[in-house]
């Protein structure tokens, strides 16, 4: 039933499941075709959102990456335990999330972390909390250019913020966050035209700022328009997914070689009926945020439909006549990788097909010491 392929794990019976299982060989190599894009890695700030892996951080710094990106205090504080030495929390802090911004500064001198801003009265209240730390933080301008879920217009109003947030003691602004993950058209002179237009008041924005005095970073970009940023000269990138890939970026953007290198393992656990089978990939072993046929797909039996799915089960129909059995074991590539991971406290490394090691998702816990 299971074809010999690149995902086979000849010693799968020692495998427990659902689990997680990278390929390190595979995310080595989308690495490298992550840094064919670009001309000089220094333009790199990938985002850890998809692997939350110290392991994984470390490879990327092999490569010789030194930017990150993440979306909270814990992913931070992973990137600078593996030796990170600039890393972009895109997040607003707020509330207590102020407070231990400057704990992990002070707990990391050896990393330089920064965080996004959108109006003035938060960035007065991280401006008091660093001042009375004796720190100045860097920050970037959280621009909204079309996703409309964070940031401000990319107007006037952002450079009459950008020039207040100068005169606050505590921080300094270095740049602006052009986050356009709305854009995902298949089309790839669609996703660019859009993409194009989305960027060009960001563009006007900062030439409005150099004029003023100031010369901000651009850091713009996901995983659906790296491309098209990575022609940019004077942008960082900040992908994602490319690490370890999924369905769901395969489909949609099918110009973007990287490959799929994270699959959830599991197992037939039950034949309820004559057509059905049960697995053991429920909602907590793969992200159940989208439509239920489209969760997962099972590289060595496509066909599989599912038909449900609950904390620990799935259905699905497998026709009449299926060659099925309890025990036979499943290879699921997701649809969304990054919160599957996230559900998952390690996952098993495989090495010329064999179990070999284990990797920590370290940064899905919300708080590591700060």
């Amino acid at each position: 039933m299971i074809n010999s392929d690149w995902y086979t794990i000849t010693d799968v019976d020692a495998l427990d499941t659902p689990a997680l299982v990278i390929y390190p060989d595979r995310v080595r190599q989308n690495i490298d075709r992550l840094l064919a894009y670009v001309d000089d890695v220094s333009r790199l700030r990938p985002h850890v959102k998809t692997h939350k892996s110290p392991d994984a951080s470390r490879l990327l710094l092999d490569a010789g990456i030194r930017k990150f990106k993440c979306a909270t205090i814990a992913e931070a504080e992973m990137l600078a335990e593996a030796g990170a030495s600039d890393v972009l929390l895109a997040y607003q802090p707020v509330g207590a999330k102020q407070q231990r911004l400057i704990d992990l500064i002070r707990a990391y001198p050896n990393t330089r972390f920064a965080c996004l801003i959108d109006n003035l009265d938060t960035a007065k209240q991280l401006s008091e909390r660093a001042t009375a730390a004796g720190l100045t933080v860097p920050v970037y301008i959280d621009l909204n250019v079309g996703m409309n879920r964070t940031g401000i217009l990319p107007d006037d109003q952002a450079a009459l913020l950008y020039e207040q947030l100068a005169t606050l003691p505590g921080i300094r602004p270095v740049g602006l966050h052009a986050y356009d993950g709305h854009l995902r058209d298949t089309d790839m002179s669609v996703r660019t035209a859009r993409c194009d237009a989305a960027f060009a008041p960001v563009a006007q924005l900062r030439e409005q700022l150099r004029t003023r005095g100031f010369d901000p970073i651009i850091v713009a970009g996901g995983s659906p328009t790296f491309p098209i940023h990575a022609q940019r000269p004077d942008v960082e990138c900040s992908p994602g997914t490319f690490i370890y890939w999924d369905e769901g970026y395969g489909t949609i953007l099918p110009e973007q070689p990287f490959e799929p290198a994270a699959l959830v393992v599991g197992r037939v656990i039950s034949l309820p009926t004559p057509t059905t089978l049960c697995i053991d990939i429920g909602h907590k072993s793969v992200a159940a945020e989208g439509e239920l046929t489209q969760r997962l797909t099972f590289l060595n039996a496509p066909n599989l439909r599912a038909t449900g799915q609950s904390e620990e089960h799935l259905t699905v129909d497998a026709g009449d006549n299926h060659p099925y059995r309890v025990g036979d074991v499943l290879y699921a590539l997701p649809h969304h990788i990054c919160p599957t991971v996230a559900l998952f406290d390690r996952a098993r490394t495989i090495e010329q097909g064999h179990l070999f090691g284990t990797w920590k998702t370290t940064a899905r816990d919300r708080v590591l010491t700060v």
